[in-house]
């Protein structure tokens, strides 16, 4: 097993991902655990009528009157997208360059393995822990949303945690092929959070302003949130993100082949 990379970086994650996975499943049973007093309030409507509308539009609160729509407006438009990026973006930062920074990478270049190689096998663990993460949302919203009555289906939970998968993915594979190129991995880091931040303004201000919202599809959040994402099936727009994923991975591939490693460090 630890001779191959994959299974290897799996079983260095096996511990983090536990902890991420008991993390999600308290924050969903904590918000859901909220409903059946959201859903007494019989002026709900009214309140959220009161609120700005450039917010009303960004979170959907018109739709909070339901269980889907409440959670997804809580967690599955800001926070739990928040959580897979950070994921995402860490992992795939120290799948490579966290490597050469600390001086493993070397070692995995001895074995009769490809550059090309490593840097697939670390892209298929991060997609993995990714879906892992995907499967405790998913087991999470399904269980909660039956112990608390919040009304969500399985597919709608499915749903929703393939769209802030693929989200985590995106980001996670743009922090693997920065630190893939330039072995840093604050660059990694510091390179796919700015991307991150500026496709969630790019998608908020297109919810906003009518100039803007032509070019909010070009936003892998738009891709990922709209409409739902609890609740929004399976949309042609996560093909962009799947493609997107994979052509990272691609530009990635030949970044360590010829690479000087301990002359680098």
């Amino acid at each position: 097993m630890f001779r191959n990379v994959f299974w290897k970086t799996l079983y260095d994650q096996r511990r983090g991902l536990a902890g991420w996975s008991a993390a999600i499943l308290i924050l969903v049973g904590l918000e859901s655990a909220l409903w059946p007093s959201m859903r007494e309030m019989t002026d709900l409507q009214e309140i959220y009528s009161k609120l700005p509308e450039e917010l009303g539009k960004l979170f959907d609160l018109q739709s909070m009157t339901t269980g889907p729509g409440f959670l997804n407006a809580e967690l599955f438009t800001l926070l739990l997208p928040a959580l897979f990026l950070v994921y995402g973006i860490g992992h795939g930062a120290k799948s490579v360059a966290g490597e050469e920074e600390d001086g493993t990478l070397d070692l995995l270049l001895v074995m009769p393995i490809t550059g090309a190689r490593i840097v697939v096998q670390k892209a298929l663990a991060l997609f993995t822990c990714l879906f892992t993460l995907g499967l405790a949302l998913f087991v999470a919203t399904t269980s909660m949303s039956l112990v608390f009555d919040v009304g969500i289906s399985a597919g709608q939970a499915a749903s929703g945690s393939l769209a802030m998968t693929l989200l985590g993915a995106e980001y996670g594979a743009l922090a693997l092929a920065v630190g893939a190129i330039f072995g840093r991995r604050s660059t990694a880091i510091g390179v796919a959070s700015a991307a991150a931040t500026a496709a969630y303004v790019l998608y908020a201000a297109g919810l906003m302003v009518d100039a803007v919202e032509p070019w909010r599809p070009l936003s892998p959040f738009d891709q990922a949130l709209t409409g739902g994402p609890l609740g929004a099936g399976l949309p042609a727009a996560y093909l962009w993100l799947v493609g997107g994923a994979a052509a990272l991975v691609l530009i990635a591939m030949p970044a360590l082949d010829g690479r000087d490693i301990a002359a680098h460090n």
